[in-house]
């Protein structure tokens, strides 16, 4: 059976974890943010086009076969 924590002693262990977290910088947060934005759109731009490929080369194609 696993040890119990008192309330108090869970509260004293989590700010101890809590303060040993590194928090991002505004300018951070920020780079990445950006990075994200850039990525989302370059995503969708190259799937933009493979949609567009796919869907001409199935026209010519169906419209060869009709």
């Amino acid at each position: 059976m696993a040890s119990r924590t008192n309330p108090f002693q869970f509260l004293q262990q989590t700010r101890a974890e809590i303060a040993k977290v590194v928090w991002p910088t505004r300018r951070e947060v920020l780079l990445t943010t950006v990075m994200v934005f850039i990525m989302a759109s370059l995503t969708a731009v190259f799937f933009f086009f493979v949609d567009f490929v796919i869907r001409q080369g199935l026209q010519a194609l169906l419209g060869a076969v009709g």
